[in-house]
């Protein structure tokens, strides 16, 4: 099944709201203060959040009054395709450089984050990548025997430490581990503590210091997992991560849940970063490379909408 078929069945099931932005665009309505005004209110019901639905609107009246706007649809059909366009982002692709290439995921714990280190083992191990998993989260015991779970089903092998340890001496556990056995890639989870905990925000430090110190660089790619259910609440911990450790991208996990799809763009317009992975289910392959085109595509079907 394609991407774009996975999204418009998972999306066909969540509470978006792009159905009510794509019906004002097609009542023919005239480009009054009451228009916009709906327009705004649409978006910030769909999750794109206030600054990023003012931002929108301004912009789109600005073309509207160079082109000559007169009817809501043409504001509507704009919308989609600079919706489109500001997803597509360079640097969207995973990145596995020299090996073994380190991945650090970070999140909240609930936010999926566990469950994606072990659906990108997965993926690598779907490429014939060899696959290391590191359970740096050490203060939560499930943390680890759920990444444990995970690498027996997907082949992978696992550096654990016990309870209580520190999380960065288990990362370079890992990164060591990695070297000695010609691993492609090293996956590192994280402990998920809310992200307003100042002392997780030092752990991350001190794992990305160890990361940098043994293979001479930043991770390969550093990943926040988000909750696409948890609306603007994602943005104040995406801030946040961001500040502790440079991220590359995001993966957005349970969009088969009730997420809206407004989130997405207020992540990339905050951070600019690109959304590089999203969650689409719940089975090990769920976790799929996130195509703008077809996300967008998907929001604005009758099929993605009924």
């Amino acid at each position: 099944m394609s991407f774009l078929q996975r999204v418009k069945e998972t999306l066909a099931r969540a509470r978006d709201g792009f159905a009510a932005i794509r019906t004002l665009g097609k009542e023919g309505r005239p480009l009054d203060s009451a228009f916009w005004e709906d327009f705004a209110d649409l978006l910030i019901a769909a999750d794109f959040g206030v600054p990023t639905a003012e931002s929108i609107v301004r912009g789109l009246k600005t073309v509207a009054a160079q082109e000559a706007w007169s009817t809501g649809d043409q504001a509507v059909a704009r919308f989609r395709k600079d919706v489109e366009r500001f997803l597509t982002m360079d640097d969207a692709a995973l990145h596995v450089g020299t090996a073994p290439a380190v991945i650090l995921i970070v999140g909240v714990n609930g936010s999926g984050k566990t469950t994606t280190a072990g659906k990108l083992a997965r993926y690598f191990r779907d490429r014939h990548k060899r696959v290391i998993l590191v359970a740096a989260d050490t203060f939560r015991a499930a943390a680890a025997e759920q990444l444990a779970i995970w690498a027996e089903r997907t082949g992978s092998e696992l550096v654990r430490g016990s309870e209580g340890a520190d999380p960065a001496a288990v990362a370079f556990d890992g990164i060591k581990a990695g070297k000695a056995r010609g691993a492609d890639v090293v996956i590192v989870d994280t402990a998920g503590r809310l992200q307003t905990k100042s002392n997780l925000m030092e752990e991350l430090k001190k794992i990305r210091r160890v990361i940098e110190r043994e293979i001479g660089s930043p991770p390969a790619e550093t990943l926040l997992v988000l909750d696409g259910t948890t609306g603007q609440n994602a943005l104040s911990q995406a801030r946040l991560f961001h500040n502790a450790t440079p991220l590359t991208g995001a993966v957005v996990t349970k969009l088969d849940s009730t997420a809206k799809g407004g989130i997405l763009v207020a992540i990339v317009e905050e951070l600019e970063i690109p959304i590089k992975l999203v969650g689409v289910g719940e089975q090990p392959e769920d976790l799929e490379p996130f195509d703008p085109g077809a996300f967008v595509e998907a929001l604005f079907t009758d099929s993605a909408l009924a």
